[in-house]
């Protein structure tokens, strides 16, 4: 059962607390105990008082040990394998006894294998990257021996890498070198349904010549050797960008059901090849009862789920709250939290599909400034954007904020400052500040020293 107590890395957290004391006051921070609820105390990180880091500090030295960066590529530093697993995994070298117990490998619900050159040089390698384009030493590594991929997801990728090799088609190494075939993406649930989404640069392939391709990778993936993976749908997407969301350039399904769906917190939840959803479902469910318990809604409460994904927070806490209002910039996941909503018969949601800093000050306008309002925020690694901040801070009906933050580091520190703060007009910021009450980490990622970190702000 992933999601344990973990101890995160001790400079991120020195880091984030030197940061909160350059604007707080005398108990504008009051870092204080308080017991974890009793359901939660194995997965739990224990809020502590003052300096607790101290508690931490013995996993981040003995992390730190695993991460040393090897000077240069080559043989000489051991073999590729471990290379790689140095850096996607760089506690693999500690038992989990050191690291505390769950259940750590192939937790991954969704993994992302990128084609390149791998060690002996064939471009049509399947796996995840070491070194960087700049220093011109990138390589392409298999990834099957990684303790955090589950099995399916490296025989697909393994398979996908057969299939490459038969293919009279290059891979796309860089864009405006040509080639064609590009990442693969698989997405698993716990029941073992699995999707695959192929990455493709068309080039200046005319769609004749596309939909031959569509179908050889179909064929593979049916009736050829890929038929072993037992696929449930297989995707295909036509890209000449880096990233492309479904409205940029639509995922096409070749084959099977068009979604994989989910159980949790008593909750069917349909996921989109589109739509975020914790990477690791156990530990995903411990998050979220975590954010739940630190919300404190009730019936008279609005629920402010920002940038809700496929709308499990603001879902599961539906039948405390007198309304869930979510905000996603990806279509897919709102449709997902749609559906999720009537199929488990949730009357009192609605959801928007835009950046947040563009609906939220009109969605808060609309409601009355008496009402008492809840709000989560789960932004990606760049942070809220401050029009979001300003909106928050400037509605004095949000009275609690619970902040889950995968980097602690850059914006959603600045995201903290500017939300404990005093008033500050040039700013715009003109509402109460609040305060970080309570602060608790959740281990989603065993093997690697990253942590989800939950933030409690009131006022």
């Amino acid at each position: 059962m992933a999601g344990l107590k973990r101890r995160v890395p001790l400079h991120s957290l020195r880091y984030f607390i030197s940061m909160a004391g350059l604007f707080s006051k005398p108990g504008l921070l009051p870092w204080y105990a308080r017991n974890p609820p009793g359901w939660s105390q194995l997965f739990l990180g224990t809020v502590c008082k003052g300096d607790f880091t101290r508690v931490i500090a013995t996993k981040c030295q003995k992390g730190q040990k695993s991460q040393k960066k090897p000077s240069h590529l080559g043989p000489l530093d051991g073999s590729w394998q471990e290379r790689l697993a140095d850096v996607v995994t760089p506690l693999w070298r500690l038992s989990y006894e050191e690291q505390l117990k769950p259940v750590i490998n192939g937790y991954r619900n969704k993994s992302t294998f990128s084609v390149n050159r791998g060690p002996d040089g064939n471009p049509k390698t399947v796996g995840f990257y070491l070194g960087t384009w700049r220093d011109g030493n990138m390589v392409c590594v298999q990834s099957n021996h990684l303790k955090n991929i589950p099995e399916k997801h490296s025989q697909v990728a393994q398979y996908y890498e057969v299939f490459l090799r038969q293919s009279p088609l290059e891979p796309c190494l860089v864009f405006h070198e040509g080639g064609y075939w590009r990442e693969l993406t698989v997405r698993t649930n716990s029941q073992g349904h699995t999707m695959a989404i192929i990455t493709f640069h068309p080039q200046n392939l005319s769609q004749e010549e596309l939909h031959v391709q569509k179908e050889i990778v179909k064929e593979f993936f049916i009736r050829g050797p890929g038929a072993a993976c037992d696929l449930t749908s297989l995707y295909f997407q036509e890209s000449t960008m880096t990233r492309c969301s479904h409205q940029q350039s639509p995922y096409q399904l070749l084959f099977g059901e068009p979604y994989i769906f989910e159980e949790l917190l008593s909750l069917k939840i349909r996921i989109s090849p589109d739509a975020f959803f914790q990477i690791n479902t156990a530990g995903a469910e411990m998050l979220y009862r975590t954010v739940g318990e630190l919300t404190g809604v009730n019936s008279d409460t609005i629920l402010l789920d920002i940038c809700c994904g496929t709308g499990v927070i603001g879902l599961s806490l539906s039948q405390h709250t007198s309304r869930v209002l979510g905000i996603e910039l990806v279509e897919q996941a709102v449709e997902d939290a749609r559906w999720t909503a009537a199929f488990n018969g949730i009357t009192n949601s609605e959801f928007h599909t835009g950046r947040a800093e563009k609906i939220l000050p009109g969605l808060l306008k609309s409601k009355e400034d008496g009402q008492s309002i809840v709000a989560v925020v789960n932004p990606a690694r760049a942070g809220l954007h401050y029009k979001v901040i300003q909106a928050i801070r400037n509605f004095r009906a949000i009275h609690t904020l619970v902040f889950v933050s995968c980097k602690l580091h850059g914006e959603s520190t600045r995201n903290v400052i500017e939300l404990c703060c005093p008033p500050d007009p040039a700013k715009k910021l003109l509402g109460e500040p609040f305060v970080l009450q309570q602060v608790v980490p959740v281990d989603l990622f065993p093997h690697t020293p990253h942590c989800e970190l939950v933030l409690l702000f009131t006022r």
